[in-house]
């Protein structure tokens, strides 16, 4: 329990926060997922590249507000990219 009021507003904003970073986070891993799902399914080239640029922008927003750290999204990415790549090479 809090002991003063910013600590009961402080955790109540923590709250708000944790929520809304955990809704964020599902989001993306499901954008991921249903990629991934995408590629197995071996779909054509351009729906490939379409679903691609749409993980691409997800993973950059979450950079952006800290949901994931940018290093991270760039890796995500870059295997992202040659998983893509190895579907239509290989």
């Amino acid at each position: 329990m809090p002991n003063s009021p910013s600590a009961a507003k402080s955790l109540r904003q923590s709250l708000v926060k944790r929520d809304r970073n955990r809704q964020q986070r599902s989001a993306l891993r499901t954008k991921l997922k249903k990629f991934r799902a995408l590629l197995a399914a071996k779909p054509t080239q351009e729906a490939a590249d379409q679903e691609f640029s749409l993980v691409v922008k997800a993973l950059d927003q979450a950079a952006s507000k800290d949901l994931i750290h940018k290093n991270t999204a760039s890796r995500v990415k870059s295997r992202l990219a040659a998983l893509k790549k190895k579907t239509f090479v290989g």
